[in-house]
């Protein structure tokens, strides 16, 4: 039996886990912007931020420390932390009555939770006992421009390679981009603290570890793994490549895919065009594609670069290119859109 929030008439009670982290900042802001209904915020964060002040629709919220104790008498709460802060954190606060919604990796292969892209598979909140998944950003940013084509062509293969800002990789990255940036143009030495390699003028291979039996990095295998999860196809084939790059913001994917049956570029167009928190730039005249400046601060997918793969002859296959903003619909906006379901299903129900 799926659990709804307390609908009460001034809102939610809500709680965001790592409030002061990129991530944790950002839904604090999404909140805002979207007018989420919060009757009562509570920010919550290591022993290390506690103190912090955030401000939220003209106040300042302090941030506490998180505990145990902290998570009791909620409605919802956003994780926005590691692996680990989930994993000890999330089931005491289901315990104690609220539904969790989770941006870390820890609970979405798990076959009990949904992992949920709302434009794509909102139904399965609905299944929910409790942990609601919010999946990988560059999954997020490949996948939700390309399901209203599956729904009509169907995909047969699909091959990704991303190009990931260093949003994905938290504040203390964006800030080490900044410093190295700095630093190189001086001309002075800098030692990276936060990413492996050098991040100025340079690019890499995305930093988790590299599985020895595939030769696939985590992030890969996170989007080939959860692209077949939300789609509800098992024995879908995907790769991927994923690339860190020395943008600040907003994450860039090229995807190639290939189709059961020959597309029509117009109608491919079309699609692209009434999909939902999509939207088209592709000005082959200007030559104005999807680029991370303009994805940046924004609530949609950019998508462009839209052509026929000529490698193919038979007309199955597509080249397109994405742009969207790591820190929203690659997370927080997801994560909110996914409360905003619960707080509708919760009211159709009459909770």
């Amino acid at each position: 039996m799926p659990v709804h929030p307390n609908i009460h008439p001034e809102g939610l009670r809500l709680a965001i886990v790592g409030a002061t982290g990129a991530v944790g900042r950002e839904i604090v802001k999404c909140l805002e912007r979207r007018s989420f209904p919060v009757r009562d915020l509570k920010l919550l964060a290591t022993a290390r931020s506690a103190g912090t002040m955030i401000p939220f629709r003209g106040q300042q919220v302090l941030v506490q420390e998180l505990t145990h104790d902290a998570l009791r008498a909620l409605d919802v709460v956003l994780f926005a932390a590691s692996n680990r802060v989930s994993l000890e954190f999330a089931p005491t606060a289901v315990r104690e009555g609220a539904i969790v919604i989770d941006n870390s990796s820890a609970y979405r292969m798990k076959p009990d939770v949904p992992l949920v892209i709302p434009e794509i598979n909102r139904a399965a909140i609905a299944t929910h006992t409790g942990i609601i998944a919010n999946p990988n950003c560059s999954a997020i940013i490949s996948i939700t421009p390309l399901w209203p084509l599956h729904r009509a062509f169907r995909i047969r293969r699909l091959l990704v390679s991303t190009y990931q800002a260093a949003s994905g990789a938290g504040a203390a990255a964006m800030t080490e981009l900044l410093e190295s940036t700095r630093a190189h143009l001086d001309g002075a030495p800098y030692a990276p603290r936060v990413l492996p390699h050098p991040y100025a003028f340079n690019l890499f291979s995305h930093n988790s570890a590299v599985d020895p039996d595939t030769g696939y990095n985590g992030e890969e295998l996170k989007v080939i793994q959860e692209t077949r999860k939300i789609f509800g196809e098992p024995e879908l084939r995907v790769s991927a490549t994923c690339v860190r790059v020395p943008v600040l913001r907003a994450h860039c994917v090229s995807v190639n895919v290939e189709f059961e049956q020959p597309v029509d570029l117009g109608e491919a167009r079309r699609i692209l065009a009434n999909a939902p928190g999509v939207r088209i730039v592709d000005d082959w005249k200007t030559n104005i594609f999807p680029m991370p400046k303009d994805a940046s601060d924004q609530f949609d997918i950019l998508v462009g670069r839209i052509r026929h793969d000529l490698s193919d002859p038979t007309g199955r296959s597509l080249s397109l290119f994405s742009s969207g903003d790591q820190l929203l619909k690659g997370a927080a906006l997801n994560a909110i859109q996914i409360a905003e379901n619960l707080l509708e299903a919760g009211a159709r129900v009459g909770v």
